[in-house]
């Protein structure tokens, strides 16, 4: 961390407080995702499967081994 500090160029206090608002965000980030449901959340897997090959333009009877 010394080594760091050291490459930003601040004091160890200034960057020690600039460690502690980035995790800051980080957490209410977290927290935002967390309450909110994501879109696709309730999605199943075969559902899954098939939107990602029809993204890729696959018809899903390709030679994959069994893999989903």
């Amino acid at each position: 961390m010394t080594a760091e500090v050291k490459r930003s160029g601040k004091s160890l206090q200034a960057y020690l407080l600039g460690l502690l608002e980035k995790e800051a965000r980080f957490a209410r980030n977290r927290e935002i995702v967390e309450q909110t449901p994501l879109p696709g959340a309730d999605l199943s897997m075969d559902e899954i499967v098939a939107a990602v090959r029809e993204a890729r333009g696959d018809s899903g009877s390709g030679t994959e081994s069994g893999a989903a």
